[in-house]
This record gives C-alpha cells, sequence and structure tokens, in this order.
C-alpha cells in the first residue's frame, strides 16, 4: 500500500508530503542552529535569465524612450487606482524611497539595488502599504522594455523621473541594479514577531540605543514613526528618532533635512477612510488577490477614500510641483495636533488662508486642509534642523541643489563604486561616500614584482596576513571596502585592532619601495605579496601552484577617504584569523558566518580558506588556537586531519574556545 491507494485517498494526497508553506520547517525544530544557507542563497534554478548579464543588457535599452514614457505614465490615471490630482508622481516617488530607504550603512545591507521590494518582508511591511500598486502600474513599462530593465533600475527610475516632472533638476541616475529572484535570507530585519512593536531600546529614553545594525525604530518601518515616538506626539522626542535613523543611513543633518522636506514637497498622507477595513498585506491575502494586498472591499478605498498610513492629507499647496512650499507653509503658521479620519495623530495650521489649502485630489473647486506629521514638526522645533530649514526655507536654490544631491546618494549609496553605475545620466563629480579610488597602472612586470616579493624577507604569514587585512573589508552588501585603495596604509584602518598595527605597518615599510620601483600601486602589490605567500606555503606542501592575479588597482588618498564612515568597516571579530575585539552577546561562529557572507563566500570556500589560514600561521597575535599542524607555513590538510580525527573529545574552553582531550 502507498500514497495512492485508493482506500487511502480521501485521507491525505501524496503531495502533502513536501513541506509547501513555511510551518514547521528545520529551523522551526532547531532556531539556534547556525544559518548556512545565507551562504547559498539565489541560486541559478531560481534565476529565470539563464545566460544573461544584464551589466551588459541595460547599455542597450533606448533612454530617451524609457524617460519619455515614464513621464507619460506620470499622467496616464488608471481607474482601478486613480492618480491624486491626475499625477502618479507622489506615490512613484514613495516606492523608491522606500525600497532604498531601508539601506543601513553598519552592514550595508538593505536599499535598493537587488530589487527585494517585490519580495516578503518587505513587500508586505505596513509602511510599505499600497506600494504593491505602485510596482502594478509600472507593469507596461516593465513588460515593454523587458529584461534589458530590471525591477530593481526601473523602480527607483520611477521615482527620479516623478521628481523631475514635477520641476526638480535632478543630480543624475546610475542604472546597473540587478534583480533577485527570491527574498534575502541573510538581512536581520529584527527579533520581532509583531509589526510595530517597541523593542529595539535597550534605554527607552536613550534614542541612540536602538539595536544595532537596525536603523527603523520598529519593525515594519522605513525610519520613524511618523505619528511620534511609540505613536506619542512629541516632535523634540521625535527629532532625535529622525537624527539617529537618519544617521544609521550616512545622512548628516542638512542632507535629513533636505530629504523629509524634498519628499513631502510632493504627494500627500491618505488617511480618510476606516483603517479597520484593510484586508491584509500581500504576503497575507488570498491567492485570488493576485498578489495585491491592503485592499478593502466593505467601502470605497481609491482617490480620496484611500486609506494607507492613516495620516491624511498633503503637506503643500501644490503637491504636483516642485518647490518651496513646504517651507512657506511650516513657518508661516502655528501648528495645532489633530487626529485624522483614520484616528492617526498629525498637525494641522491654525487660521490657514484658502489660497494655501490644497484642492481635492478628485475635485479641483474643493480645498482640503494640509498636513504636517510629528516628523515634519521636528523640522521647525529641533534648534538644528530648524536652522537648516530656514536657511533652506530663504533659498530655493540651495534647497533644490541639496535635495537632488540627497536624493542621488539616497537611491545610489547601496550600489558601491562609481565605476559600476552605467547609462547617459551617471554624472561626472566624484563624491566623497563612492570611496573614489584612481585607477592604478596595468603596464608593469608582475613577475619581476613576485621576485622581489619572495626576496624582501616577508614571511608567509606576513604575506598572506597582510592582503587578508586588505581584503576582508569588502561587502557584498554595498560594494564599500576591499583591497582597492589600499585604505589599509591610511587612518582609520592603519590603526585598526584587528589589523595588529605594529605587524602592519613593519609589512608595508617593505611593500610600498617595491610598488614605486615598480610604477604600480601598493593596492596591488599587497594583493600580489599575498598570493606569492600562498605559493610559497603550497610549494612547502609539495604541490606547485599559480595563484591568478589581475592588475589595475588603485591607491586612494586621504582626501578621497572619508575617515569617518570607514569606521563601520573595522572588523570586531575575524573567525578567520581566529581573533575577537571583545566577548559579545552574539556567538563566534554567527560572527564569523556573518563576514563570510558579507564577502560573497559560500560555504565551501569558508571552511576552505579558514583550513588554510590555520596551517599557514595567520592567526591573529600569533596564537596557537586551531594551528593543528607541526609544519606552520606549509598549506596542508593537516587542519581538517587534526579536526576530524575521532581519537580526540572537543570540550568547550569558555564561550570561544573548545580544547581537545
Amino acid at each position: 500500500m502507498d500514497g495512492n491507494d485508493p482506500a487511502r485517498a480521501g485521507k491525505c494526497p501524496v503531495i502533502h508530503g513536501a513541506i509547501t508553506t513555511t510551518e514547521a520547517t528545520v529551523t522551526d525544530w532547531w532556531p539556534k542552529a547556525l544559518n548556512l544557507d545565507i551562504l547559498h542563497q539565489h541560486d541559478t534554478k531560481v534565476n529565470p535569465l539563464h545566460g544573461f548579464t544584464y551589466q551588459d543588457e541595460v547599455k542597450k535599452l533606448d533612454f530617451v524612450a524609457l524617460k519619455q514614457d515614464l513621464i507619460a505614465l506620470m499622467t496616464e490615471s488608471q481607474e482601478w487606482w486613480p492618480a491624486d490630482w491626475g499625477h502618479y508622481g507622489g506615490l512613484f516617488i514613495r516606492m523608491s524611497w522606500h525600497a532604498a530607504g531601508t539601506y543601513r550603512m553598519a552592514d550595508g545591507r538593505g536599499g535598493a539595488g537587488t530589487g527585494n521590494h517585490r519580495f516578503a518582508p518587505l513587500n508586505s511591511w505596513p509602511d510599505n502599504a499600497n506600494l504593491d500598486k505602485a510596482r502594478r502600474l509600472l507593469w507596461p513599462i516593465k513588460k515593454k522594455y523587458g529584461n534589458r530593465l530590471s525591477w530593481a533600475d526601473l523602480m527607483v527610475l520611477a521615482g527620479t523621473v516623478a521628481y523631475e516632472s514635477m520641476g526638480l533638476k535632478t543630480f543624475g541616475f546610475g542604472f546597473g541594479r540587478e534583480d533577485i529572484w527570491a527574498p534575502e535570507k541573510d538581512v536581520w530585519w529584527g527579533s520581532e514577531k509583531e509589526w510595530l512593536t517597541d523593542q529595539r531600546y535597550p534605554s527607552v529614553e536613550d534614542r541612540s540605543s536602538l539595536e544595532n545594525p537596525l536603523a527603523a525604530v520598529v519593525m515594519g518601518l522605513i525610519y520613524v514613526n511618523p505619528q511620534g515616538v511609540n505613536g506619542q506626539p512629541d516632535p523634540l522626542k521625535t527629532a532625535m528618532d529622525v537624527r539617529e535613523t537618519f544617521a544609521r543611513m550616512a545622512m548628516d543633518d542638512e542632507e535629513t533635512v533636505a530629504l523629509t522636506a524634498g519628499g513631502h514637497t510632493v504627494g500627500k498622507a491618505h488617511g480618510n477612510g476606516n483603517a479597520a477595513l484593510i484586508g491584509p498585506e500581500p504576503e497575507g491575502a488570498d491567492l485570488e488577490e493576485a498578489g495585491l494586498g491592503w485592499n478593502i472591499h466593505a467601502a470605497r478605498s481609491v482617490g480620496r477614500d484611500t486609506v494607507t498610513s492613516g495620516i491624511e492629507g498633503a503637506w503643500t499647496t501644490h503637491p504636483t510641483k516642485w518647490d518651496g512650499g513646504y517651507f512657506h507653509l511650516l513657518f508661516k503658521y502655528d501648528w495645532e495636533l489633530v487626529k485624522s479620519p483614520a484616528g492617526a495623530f498629525q498637525w494641522q495650521p491654525i487660521n490657514i488662508a484658502e489660497e494655501d489649502m490644497p484642492v481635492d485630489v478628485e475635485d479641483p473647486t474643493i480645498r482640503r486642509m494640509p498636513m504636517m506629521t510629528d516628523a515634519d514638526m521636528a523640522m521647525k522645533l529641533d534648534p538644528t534642523y530648524r536652522a537648516i530649514s530656514e536657511r533652506f526655507a530663504k533659498d530655493q536654490a540651495a534647497f533644490s541643489d541639496a535635495f537632488a544631491r540627497a536624493w542621488f546618494k539616497l537611491t545610489h549609496r547601496d550600489m558601491g563604486p562609481k565605476v559600476r553605475y552605467l547609462g547617459p545620466w551617471v554624472p561626472q563629480e566624484d563624491l566623497i561616500w563612492q570611496d573614489p579610488v584612481p585607477v592604478g597602472p596595468t603596464g608593469w612586470n608582475v613577475d619581476a614584482v613576485k621576485a622581489k616579493i619572495a626576496a624582501s624577507g616577508l614571511s608567509v604569514s606576513d604575506m598572506v596576513t597582510t592582503a587578508w587585512d586588505s581584503a576582508r573589508t569588502f561587502r557584498q552588501s554595498d560594494n564599500r571596502g576591499g583591497a582597492n585603495g589600499a585604505r589599509i596604509r591610511l587612518a582609520p584602518q592603519k590603526d585598526w585592532e584587528g589589523n595588529e598595527p605594529a605587524r602592519l605597518s613593519r609589512v608595508l615599510a617593505v611593500l610600498g619601495p617595491i610598488a614605486k620601483a615598480a610604477g604600480t600601486s601598493l593596492a596591488d602589490v599587497i594583493v600580489l605579496a599575498g598570493n606569492v605567500g600562498v605559493e610559497h606555503a603550497a610549494k612547502a606542501a609539495g604541490i606547485d601552484v599559480t595563484v591568478p592575479f589581475h592588475p589595475g588597482r588603485g591607491d586612494a588618498t586621504d582626501a578621497e577617504t572619508d575617515a569617518a564612515s570607514f569606521s563601520v568597516l573595522e572588523p570586531v571579530a575575524d573567525g578567520f584569523r581566529n581573533w575577537m575585539k571583545k566577548d559579545y552577546v552574539v556567538t563566534a561562529e554567527e560572527l564569523l558566518l556573518d563576514r563570510a557572507q558579507l564577502m560573497g563566500l559560500t560555504a565551501p570556500e569558508m571552511t576552505c580558506l579558514i583550513g588554510g589560514m590555520r596551517v599557514i600561521g595567520t592567526n591573529h597575535g600569533g596564537t596557537t588556537h586551531g594551528v593543528f599542524t607541526d609544519r606552520v607555513g606549509a598549506l596542508t590538510t593537516d587542519f581538517f586531519t587534526g579536526l576530524t580525527d575521532m581519537a580526540y573529545k572537543w570540550v568547550p574552553k569558555g564561550r570561544t574556545l573548545a580544547r581537545g582531550a
């Protein structure tokens, strides 16, 4: 008898033997098990574009036609989701902003660079309500341009073009964001099990105590609660959250004011209805909702009756025009706290003149009350934000330029170096947050330099360790760090504890003159020295290998380096070199896994590197933990032999060590 037996057919079909939902998975049984899946994401079986190179195909786009089509789309209002005032600009800007705004500089994760807004959990966060409609409105554009235009690029471009269509001169745009085809497994969005619950602050009064690496104040929001801290209006307290959140996105106070004001110069918030009638988010909705969510079937729920955030109204008099209306209303009137029709806290002007009131989204003969959120009031009441706001209010050109630059940074921060930007609208100006690196020379004699390195007196450990330390800062999350630029010789990296400053200085004093004599970059010579070290270690084990090498790295200068922004790249632990700066709540193995994922390593690559680094002798401080060989410096398999030898029993020795017995 098997599962297809007629007598059993009515009880349980064979297909029920598969796990077809996310209930009762392996991680539910063993939630503390190491999640190696983060090293094996985005399998080729998930990606439908086999043999497709987006960076080549996107260059074939008709960029002029694409922009014209997007501009036309802005005012092609659809009955199933009408455009406010006949213009979708505000909706598309919110989509672009919320896609890019998840970026956090602590680990470089988040951002708009992968098109992850199409997937859970982002597609169903409360703060992203009704952005599913924005993506659906873009479908005709995506369909027309096909695979040459990624969803990731399209979602950011739509917001940028929206601003242009409403009168802003934007700073530029770079294509090159390649889509993923399944949700990311490595991004930790928080530990909460419920939306919008306050669990991220060890000290509620200290808003800087927000749990790292998170930037949003609660699960399900992009930034801060627009009604106030924990839903309680207090603009000065909200200013603390705004400042901390935007700082964690790598934005300073001026950029924060520019983005807040510029984002709220156009469009509106929606809360003219009963929020209790809103249906489930896309991931929780029934199949027949066709991928959409937040639907209201019991009442009219479009146009002026839309409910999204629960806050209701426009910020400015002319919400489809780029102007200085935000600051005009903010400073012209006193504001009082009220509640929207959906019950959300918001601020409205006292005794506003009729001509300052925006018209209804459907009927231009009706005037509506504008509003400000608690975060907007922070721009007026926080002394630092107010000074910047007053300056922008008096100088529209300065405000427009500051916003255009901040918007460009917001939407490109996670793309990495400027060389990764594609298309005709890439600005020529180099920006410090792009971590610029000059192009290095390539026409030098690699073999001659290898010979000089080999004869320099540096040990295998010196060469490999220095190359590793230079490269390990790379983060595939936002393409920052790495060996290019040789910033390991500059502040702050040269002084990081994990780089062993005394040893590093000694090695660089040897490699620097070699690079100068060869007319090449120190960045290239550091990497090449690592290759020489690996080749010598392999030879000591009886194997001849040649490690591939490609020159062209440049040397960055102090002027090209924002030292403060590089502090987030400092390693606090490196399992490959068997080192932790101090004892952490997070386990050593989790920190190892996180670094491996950021470096773009697979589980086999991670395993191989650990075994090789141990026997080569690269442990931080020269410790012997895990060096299971008496042939240190030879690239043997002794580490794996000792680790798997059943003659040993491993017993814990503290939280980070185990001892063989």
